[in-house]
């Protein structure tokens, strides 16, 4: 009888003592949350849902509803300014738009990576994702070291002799095209542009031939399609992972993680052991990388470990925000008949008949480069970025103290009106030579020394595939579509820019 009473006096001291435990922790929290906002909230922003959530209860909404988050912040932009604060717990983040700023902070090194965000893709659901690659590195030192080493692959001189691949490849995407119209069947653009990019990075950067056009039965499409619909719920939704409705998927994502890291092992280990064996291999971006390593004097594990991290990267990154590019293009293009008949003008002129588009034809497409640059500032594929502030700042005359994260959307600076007249009208024009420079408000491929190495290996890319695809057919929107946004980390066309192809009469092959 003692011990039953002793034990029931301990489990009631111990579960009021958990109780206590719990409340004080709680406290301690809200007073910290209280001391961030005295701390910012002297900045404009809309009010908070909840004293502990701040605006995550509406940031959640936006993304359960599939809309676009970033017309959210857009919103919040107009109304409160050029600086805008958003909490999250005890996390505030705040939209800069000021353009000065945005120069001041992504133009210099000392301002590292968001490390909540690009730390936490170092894994999906806690499998290795992007790792400590170029993308998600916070750390300056271990950025450079690593861009030291890639940088090779992207020269100039190395992407002029990438022009073979994206002929042959593009050829592969016409020929399916040819095809479609032919048996006057609709085409999914956006899923077959999707399988083009694909092939070409897995073929110029680690020399694989996975014909991805023609071949429908590779798991590794379906592989990123499922780590790009993991990023979103993993970054922005805390509680995602405790519900027990959500394990198919989580473990799904795990499994794709694991499959892009297998194959990337797989690929540098043999094209290594071919290298250190002086066997002929291809001069591809993969070769270049391994090269470039062995020439460094202390290759840790750690680099090793890199090396896979961006592969992955490269899969994702490489095909994925270009994909989408030329999938919005094509859809403004058939929507403004005007705009294409003009690019297909200037295509027959510099290209006429011939197949082999050369590195020098680029350079004479000067009308097709401003439509895909106002398709990037409508559609800022890879929409934002994000810094970390270190110090006090004055941004369009507010204090901001250190500590804080400031936002960079290229997709919200690239619809407001005070930076781009009538935004929501596609107009290519804006970007003709002679006209002003956009000033720190259109960055599609972020700014300063952690700009997108591989900005010009896309840019040639989507350059050749529109003007193959140009020269070659006549394209048009299936009725009944949506011109919708599919946000999934990346932004793409939510209906996939179905479309009737037909063969221009005069360039029928």
């Amino acid at each position: 009888m003692g011990l039953w009473y002793l034990l029931g006096t301990w489990a009631c001291c111990a579960g009021l003592g958990l109780v206590i435990l719990a409340l004080t922790l709680t406290l301690g929290y809200g007073l910290y949350i209280r001391h961030i906002h005295a701390k910012y909230d002297h900045i404009p922003g809309p009010p908070r849902d909840s004293f502990f959530l701040g605006h995550s209860p509406t940031l959640l909404r936006e993304t359960g509803g599939e809309r676009n988050i970033h017309d959210k912040f857009l919103e919040w932009a107009e109304q409160y300014g050029p600086v805008c604060r958003i909490n999250g717990l005890h996390v505030v983040y705040l939209l800069v738009t000021c353009p000065e700023a945005t120069r001041e902070i992504l133009m210099s090194p000392k301002y590292p990576k968001d490390r909540f965000v690009y730390k936490k893709l170092f894994g999906l659901f806690g499998t290795r994702f992007m790792g400590n690659g170029l993308v998600t590195a916070t750390n300056h030192e271990q950025w450079y070291r690593q861009r030291r080493i890639v940088d090779p692959a992207f020269s100039s001189l190395y992407l002029r002799g990438l022009m073979g691949t994206f002929n042959e490849r593009a050829e592969n995407l016409m020929d399916e095209l040819t095809k479609f119209a032919d048996c006057k069947k609709e085409a999914k653009m956006l899923q077959l542009v999707n399988r083009l990019t694909l092939d070409v990075i897995t073929k110029v950067a680690f020399g694989m031939d996975l014909d991805l056009v023609k071949n429908s039965d590779s798991p590794l499409p379906r592989a990123i399609e499922m780590c790009l619909k993991g990023i979103v719920p993993y970054l922005r939704d805390v509680f995602f992972q405790l519900n027990p409705k959500n394990r198919p998927f989580i473990q799904e994502v795990r499994e794709a993680c694991q499959l892009l890291r297998s194959t990337g092992e797989a690929c540098i280990s043999s094209r290594r052991t071919a290298v250190q064996n002086g066997d002929n291999v291809p001069k591809d971006i993969l070769t270049q990388i391994i090269k470039s390593a062995g020439q460094e004097e202390d290759i840790t594990k750690e680099d090793e470990d890199n090396m896979l991290d961006n592969f992955v990267t490269f899969f994702i990154a490489g095909q994925e925000t270009t994909a989408n590019q030329i999938g919005f293009c094509i859809m403004e293009l058939a929507r403004h008949p005007d705009i294409m008949d003009k690019v297909q003008k200037e295509v027959d002129a510099v290209i006429g008949m011939k197949q082999q588009i050369s590195y020098d034809d680029l350079g004479e497409l000067t009308y097709l480069s401003q439509v895909l640059k106002e398709t990037l500032r409508l559609y800022a594929t890879a929409p934002g970025t994000s810094r970390e502030l270190v110090e006090d700042m004055t941004i369009a005359g507010l204090h901001v103290p250190g500590g804080v994260i400031c936002m960079f959307d290229s997709y919200v600076c690239g619809r407001m009106d005070k930076f781009f007249e009538d935004p929501l009208r596609f107009d290519p024009d804006r970007f003709h030579p002679d006209a002003p420079k956009p000033y720190y408000t259109y960055y599609p491929f972020s700014l300063g020394p952690r700009a997108c190495l591989g900005q010009k290996f896309a840019q040639m890319e989507a350059k050749v595939v529109m003007a193959k695809l140009l020269q070659r057919f006549e394209f048009s929107l299936v009725p009944g579509q949506s011109f919708d946004i599919l946000d999934t980390g990346t932004l793409r066309p939510k209906s996939g820019v179905v479309c009737s192809v037909t063969h221009r009469e005069n360039h029928k092959m």
